[in-house]
C-alpha cells in the first residue's frame, strides 16, 4: 500500500521541506535586519522580495497540479 503513494508522499515531503527553507530564510533575514539596523523602507522591501519568491513556489505548484490533473504535463 506505501508504494502505491511513495510519489505523493515524496511530493508532499519535498513541500514541507521547501516551506521549512522558506521559514529558515526568513528567520536569517530578520535577524540579519535586525543587527543591521536597517531602514523600516528596506526591511519592507527584502520581506516583499521573500513574500514574491514564496508565492512563485506556490504558484507553479498549484499549476503544475492543475495540469497533471488535466493530464496536460
Amino acid at each position: 500500500m506505501l508504494n502505491q503513494y511513495m510519489e505523493q508522499i515524496e511530493t508532499l515531503g519535498l513541500n514541507f521541506f521547501f516551506a521549512a527553507i522558506f521559514f529558515f530564510i526568513g528567520m536569517a533575514i530578520r535577524d540579519v535586519l535586525k543587527q543591521g539596523d536597517v531602514p523600516k523602507f528596506g526591511q519592507y522591501i527584502v520581506w516583499l522580495v521573500l513574500f514574491l519568491g514564496c508565492a512563485g513556489f506556490v504558484a507553479k505548484g498549484i499549476i503544475q497540479m492543475t495540469w497533471e490533473s488535466s493530464g496536460i504535463g
